[in-house]
């Protein structure tokens, strides 16, 4: 990259968003490297918003389409946090999740483990790998112990 023309602030912002959505806060931790005079940045990112190039709410949205089939609500939740985005439009989000997070959770078993475990270890082994990936305990118990055979029909 050293070798080609330099890009602006503007032109960097928008490589980085052609490829997925991000917060602001995500581009201003990622391009504030190469602003060159204080309060470039800002208004780089103020002009974004104001064309509807970026937007925390898709970058949330996105976010939430494309890991909410293999994680649960709480390490979205961290995942939403830790790129910056609006602690109001996370916690609407994270309320959105939790009315689908059993389902979720049972997919995700279903495509790992199939068939209840028959050892208490197996068992262990998958409540392990549910919690990895973020789900709530409520939803793990109910997983696992086979609970979720009452709702279907």
């Amino acid at each position: 990259m050293a070798s080609g023309p330099k890009l602006s602030l503007t032109g960097r912002a928008l490589r980085l968003l052609s490829g997925r959505e991000h917060s602001r806060a995500e581009l201003q931790r990622k391009l504030a490297p190469h602003e060159e005079t204080p309060g470039e940045l800002a208004a780089v990112l103020d002009k974004l918003a104001a064309k509807d190039l970026q937007s925390d709410q898709r970058a949330i949205d996105s976010l939430v389409y494309r890991r909410s089939a293999k994680l649960g609500t709480q390490r979205l939740r961290q995942d939403m946090q830790s790129k910056g985005m609006d602690p109001q439009a996370v916690a609407q989000a994270v309320a959105l999740l939790r009315t689908s997070e059993q389902a979720r959770a049972l997919e995700v078993w279903r495509k790992k483990f199939g068939s209840p475990a028959s050892t208490p270890a197996e068992r262990a082994k998958q409540v392990r790998f549910l919690a990895g990936r973020g789900f709530s305990g409520e939803a793990i118990a109910r997983v696992v112990s086979g609970a979720f055979d009452a709702d279907e029909g």
